[in-house]
Parts: C-alpha cells; sequence; structure tokens
C-alpha cells in the first residue's frame, strides 16, 4: 500500500511541475510534449486509483512502451 501511495504522489509531482511549465513562455513543440507528459500522467493516476492494492505490485502503467 505505501508504494501504491509513493507512486500517487510521485505522479501527481510531476504534473504539478508540468502545469507550472506550461504557465511559462514555450514553443510549440516544448508545449506539445507537456500535454503528452500531463496525460501519461493523469493517466497513471487513475490506473492506481482503480487498481486494488492486490494489484498494485503487478501492472506498470507507467511503464514505457518500446
Amino acid at each position: 500500500m505505501s508504494e501504491r501511495i509513493a507512486r500517487l504522489r510521485a505522479h501527481q509531482r510531476n504534473i504539478d511541475r508540468y502545469e507550472n511549465l506550461l504557465k511559462t513562455n514555450l514553443t510549440e513543440l516544448e508545449l506539445q510534449f507537456l500535454e503528452k507528459r500531463l496525460s501519461e500522467e493523469r493517466f497513471a493516476i487513475t490506473m492506481l486509483q482503480f487498481m486494488g492494492p492486490s494489484s498494485a505490485g503487478h501492472a506498470r502503467p507507467d511503464a514505457r512502451r518500446a
């Protein structure tokens, strides 16, 4: 359970950081990158929230696909 909470907090910190960066002067490419990362982080949080504690260690919604 504590690993799940730690992962939720890490994703939320990333979201906070990206949202703060969106308030700065960015190029279109940087904006697209941050929007993509925000989407991925929000999805990861959603997945963690819907996973039960027993499945939290088995699925890794933040794992990168090759």
